[in-house]
């Protein structure tokens, strides 16, 4: 798959992926299941459509967070990669800091404030 120049991977650069149209959004999300599953106080993600995104190397593992969510995630170094939900099949969230340039794609809105915590 050609990437157009968005592309990004895991820490061990076993896994690899790319995306061949522009993001919808980026957001930073505050809520308990992003920041346990990090293991961060917050996650930034940028949304793409889904039919722009592809493996170019690996498979990832996968794990259900809830009835309708999959995280995929390196089987080998741990790296969370992106964020599938069935409530919206045309979209998938990959995490900001696994592009090759995250710097390009800050983030535009934060999402669950409420869930947020208060020293951050």
């Amino acid at each position: 798959m050609e990437a157009s120049g968005i592309e990004g991977g895991c820490l061990c650069g076993e896994l690899r992926y790319g995306l061949t149209r522009n993001p919808r959004t980026s957001a930073v999300c505050h809520c308990e299941d992003c920041r346990r599953a990090f293991g961060a106080q917050s996650v930034a993600w940028v949304t793409f459509p889904a039919e722009s995104f592809a493996w170019v190397r690996g498979e990832p593992a996968r794990f259900r967070s809830s009835p309708p969510v999959v995280r995929t995630f390196c089987g080998r170094c741990g790296t969370s990669l992106t964020y599938w939900s069935e409530e919206r099949p045309g979209e998938v969230d990959v995490t900001t800091v696994t592009l090759d340039h995250p710097a390009a794609f800050p983030p535009t809105k934060e999402v669950f404030r409420e869930q947020k915590l208060p020293w951050a």
